[in-house]
Order: C-alpha cells, then sequence, then structure tokens
C-alpha cells in the first residue's frame, strides 16, 4: 500500500499568528490529542527570540511536558540560528527545523537577513547539531512572493540542493502565500527533481485561494510523498499579509484515504484535536472536512 508522510505544523506554523494566545496546558493538550489520532511527525513549537512570536514565547514549558512523546513520534522545532538550537538542545529536542525563502525582501522581513545570511546561519546550525539532532529545512516562497511577486524555480532549486548538501534529511517547500495552481507546483518540481530527489522533498501549501488540496495532489502525482498540514486549517506568517492558513490536515487525510493512501491517521480522533484548538482559538475551522463531520454528527 503506497503511504504518504504527514508533518503536522499546527501547534507552531498553525498558531503562530493566532492573536488569542493559548495556554501551555491547552497547547500541550492538542498536541497529545494529535499524537493519539496517530500523526508521528509533529511541530511542536519554535525557540525564537521571546518576544518575536509572543504566542510561542512559551518553548520551554511547552516542551517539557511533550517530550516523553518523543519515544513514538518526532516532535521537531523550528529554529533560527545556534542559540535557538541550544535552547532547543538544553530543553531535550531531537529534531529541529531550519529556514530561509528565495526573495530576498521576504527574508529580510522574516529574519532581517538576506538569503544568504540566513544560509550561513544554517551551515552554523548543522555545524553546532551532532548527529543526535535531525535537521528538516524550509524554504518559504517558493512559488510568489508578497513583495517580488513571481520566483523562478531555479532559486528553489539552488537552495534545496544547498540544504540536502548541508545534511538536512528533508527539504519542505513552501508555497508561502497561497496564489499557486497545480501548473505552477509541476513547473517548481520539474525543476527542483533535477537536483533533489522527491524522497528528500516535502510540499507546504496554504489555501488563500482554495487551491491547497489541488497542489498537495498535484505534488502526490509528481511524486512526492511527504507533506506539511496543519489541524483545522490553521496557519498564516506574519511576513506574507493575507496569506490563510495550511491546507488542513483533516482534508489532506480524507482525500488521501479516499485516493487509496495510508497516512496511518485515525480522521475521526484528529476531527477531536481539532474541536479542542477550535474553541481555544475562539473561530470555526476552516477545514471542510472537519465542518461536514462535524455537522453529520450534530444531527
Amino acid at each position: 500500500m503506497n503511504t504518504v508522510r504527514i508533518c503536522e505544523v499546527g501547534p507552531r506554523d498553525g498558531l503562530q499568528n493566532e492573536k488569542t494566545i493559548i495556554s501551555p496546558e491547552d497547547k500541550v493538550r492538542f498536541i497529545e490529542l494529535l499524537a493519539g489520532a496517530g500523526i508521528r511527525e509533529l511541530e511542536a513549537t519554535s525557540f525564537v527570540r521571546p518576544g518575536v512570536i509572543p504566542q510561542l514565547s512559551d518553548a520551554e514549558q511547552v516542551f517539557a511536558a511533550v517530550s516523553h512523546l518523543q519515544s513514538e513520534i518526532n516532535l521537531p522545532v523550528l529554529v533560527p540560528n545556534v542559540k535557538g538550537l541550544q535552547r532547543a538542545i538544553e530543553a531535550g529536542v531531537r529534531s529541529v527545523a531550519v529556514f530561509t525563502a528565495t526573495s530576498e525582501s521576504f527574508t529580510k522581513r522574516n529574519t532581517n537577513a538576506t538569503v544568504e545570511e540566513s544560509l550561513e546561519r544554517i551551515r552554523a546550525i548543522m555545524k553546532e547539531a551532532d548527529d543526535s539532532i535531525r535537521v528538516r529545512g524550509y524554504i518559504s516562497t517558493v512559488v510568489d512572493c508578497p513583495y517580488e511577486g513571481h520566483q523562478a524555480p531555479e532559486k528553489t532549486t539552488e537552495i534545496a540542493k544547498e540544504l540536502l548538501d548541508l545534511g538536512c534529511f528533508e527539504i519542505s517547500l513552501g508555497e508561502t502565500i497561497g496564489t499557486a495552481v497545480p501548473e505552477d507546483i509541476k513547473r517548481l518540481l520539474d525543476s527542483v527533481f533535477k537536483s533533489v530527489p522527491a524522497e528528500k522533498l516535502a510540499g507546504h501549501f496554504h489555501d488563500t485561494r482554495g487551491t491547497a488540496l489541488a497542489n498537495l495532489m498535484a505534488g502526490l502525482e509528481m511524486g512526492l510523498r511527504s507533506f506539511d498540514s496543519s489541524s483545522g486549517g490553521m496557519g498564516g506568517c506574519p511576513y506574507a499579509p493575507g496569506a490563510a492558513g495550511n491546507v488542513a490536515t483533516e482534508d489532506v487525510v480524507y482525500a488521501l484515504h479516499r485516493s487509496g493512501y495510508e497516512t496511518g491517521i485515525d480522521l475521526e480522533a484528529l476531527c477531536v484535536a481539532t474541536a479542542h484548538i477550535e474553541q481555544c482559538v475562539g473561530r470555526p475551522s476552516t477545514s471542510r472536512v472537519y465542518q461536514a463531520m462535524k455537522a453529520a454528527g450534530s444531527r
């Protein structure tokens, strides 16, 4: 049976742009429910400088409460630099994610660095991390940038190859602002596959224009078997004005299972996790599948 790996990014990427501050206890419960639903790759938080993203300033507290889950699942955290990595290691983290982008303007706003400077930070992180730390790479704005417009696929290809050579076990291709359609994803992958094999890549799609699931299925057709998604479709980026959340994990799991793929995720249990975080943020989930199952259950 064909297996697809899902990296759940709701507790980090999903919550980082939320205005309502979620308590550490509710975040921990969210993570526990997601793990209980069968998710085995779960981005727990981010060790950025406290105050930069207020929602995630409780990283140490949250990770301490869920670190025991590392005996069963991978719990990567985002780190912006060596200092963030050191904090993560002190907290007992075994898997981290690093990030850059194709766009100079986006990178400058996101990290106060050029693309090359962001890659220098990643090189320093890779040098500091020992063999016990798994490192995953993110590349943002792989199709369009909110400040510079269209990004040539060759930019992504060049950066992805460098991240692979540096030792990242996987590179997630971030369609950050949700403008892409399947043909954009096919053109992108046609380029990236020339330097990086499909098994080293993941797709990360935002749903601003309702095309995220179609883009994911296009990536699947092209050979990707790893995707990022967010329970309830939460997400957004402080440096991509107007960008909607990530493709909803429920919608992805439903589409994959109906298409004959296995994820290891229990859809009903996943909806319990989404119901929890929906109540915490105080607004309805954007997941079509979740809302359909919720309506069916209330009849």
